[in-house]
Parts: structure tokens; sequence; C-alpha cells
């Protein structure tokens, strides 16, 4: 048996195809991590997922644009029967992908119970009492980071005064300028 022969044009993360072993499919992680997909992996999914429904619905609207009304004219029952398995096919894989969405958006869930936040916590309703926010403690680096911005905050907008009081003492001479020529 030989061995394969190398492959050019190989871009990062792209394997040669070994004989006898079995290619894992694009967008699956490998079967030793089966077990132990991570919420983040989940979601790339789901925004994979995400981007094909809008796609497919792109899609549906197209084919929805290009097809005439019937006022009359008689379309040929080919064209017509072509684009009506079109849709139907676009349909029928919305509503996998939709059953796809769902059932990573539960997994997610069921992974992430600590994560879990109701929507008054997260948009306040007007009226309503809002809870306190628990934040955590931060380490001394990301503190003075944070002074330092806020610093460089202060003086940038201390400068930006300076230069408004200027320009409109400026328009205010020009103004004044202007009224004395008449």
């Amino acid at each position: 048996m030989s061995a394969p022969l190398p492959q050019k044009g190989l871009g990062p993360g792209v394997l040669p195809v070994m004989p006898h072993q079995q290619q894992p499919q694009p967008g699956m992680p490998p079967q030793g991590a089966l077990r132990e997909i991570s919420p983040v992996y989940l979601c790339r999914i789901g925004e994979e997922t995400v981007q094909d429904i809008v796609t497919r619905t792109m899609e549906i609207f197209q084919i929805a644009r290009a097809t005439q009304l019937p006022n009359g004219v008689t379309q040929s029952q080919p064209a017509y029967q072509d684009r009506f398995g079109k849709l139907q096919e676009h349909l029928r894989q919305l509503t996998l992908l939709f059953r796809k969405l769902r059932l990573l958006y539960e997994r997610c869930v069921e992974m992430t119970p600590d994560l879990q936040e109701s929507t008054a916590e997260l948009v306040p309703y007007v009226g309503e009492e809002t809870t306190a926010v628990r934040v955590e403690p931060c380490s001394p680096a990301v503190i003075q980071e944070r002074q330092e911005v806020l610093e460089k905050v202060r003086q940038k907008n201390q400068e930006m005064k300076v230069l408004m009081d200027q320009m409109r003492n400026l328009l205010w001479d020009v103004n004044a300028m202007l009224t004395m020529r008449k």
C-alpha cells in the first residue's frame, strides 16, 4: 500500500483525505467532542442556521417577485410547476431550519440554566421597580485601565469644551462684524 500523495493548495484547517478514514462533515465537531459540545459552539451553529433561514426567505421573495399575477395572461404550465416546486422545497427547508433552530435553542437553555434571565431583567418596564444588578469585582489591572480611559475622556472633553468656546466667540465676532457693515 502506498502513502497518499501530498495535496497542494490546502488551506489551514483543511485535512488531506486519507484512505479508510471517515471524513468529518463540515460544521460538525470531531467524534470525540460530541459529548462535550459547548454552548458557544451551539450558538455558532444557530447563527449559521439563522443565516440559512434569511437566505431561504430571500429566495422565496425572489420567486414571488418573479411570478406574474394572473391577469388573463396564460403562463406555461411547466414554468408554473417549476416555480411551485422550488417554492415548496424552500418552504420545506425553512420548516426544517426552524426546527433545527428550536432544538439548538432548547439545548443551549439546558446547558446554561445559570445564565437565563427574564425579559424584565433585560429591559425594565416603565413604572416597574428595577432590581439590583449584581456586579462582580474586577481585577486591579482592569480598574486601573478604566481609570486611565476615564481620565483620557475627561481630558478630551475639556479640550472639546475649549474649542467650542473658541468657535462660539469667533462666530459672535463674525456676526458682530456683519451687523456693523449693514
